[in-house]
């Protein structure tokens, strides 16, 4: 999964940065490191850019940047997988 698929309000830990090195190395002056948390917080009304809060503070990523992010999905605090129901 990217970050640009990511719900909003979800939150997710980023595995892996890809794309161009220019792209790589300006995600990660930004904060965007590999175990970082990462939240979906908003999208303007047509999906470019995305707002995410990381390590406290706010960013603006258009999409492409944020395609290219690879993140794991946290599960909410309290919340467990649903397992199909057996018959």
């Amino acid at each position: 999964m990217t970050l640009d698929e990511l719900p909003l309000g979800q939150s997710a830990r980023v595995l892996k940065l890809s794309g161009s090195s220019t792209v790589r190395r300006r995600l990660m002056e930004m904060g965007i490191t590999t175990s970082a948390t990462i939240e979906a917080i908003r999208r303007a009304p047509l999906g470019d850019p995305l707002d995410v809060k990381v390590r406290g503070y706010h960013l603006s990523l258009r999409k492409d940047e944020a395609a290219s992010v690879e993140i794991e999905q946290l599960s909410l605090p309290g919340t467990f997988p649903v397992e199909p129901a057996k018959l």
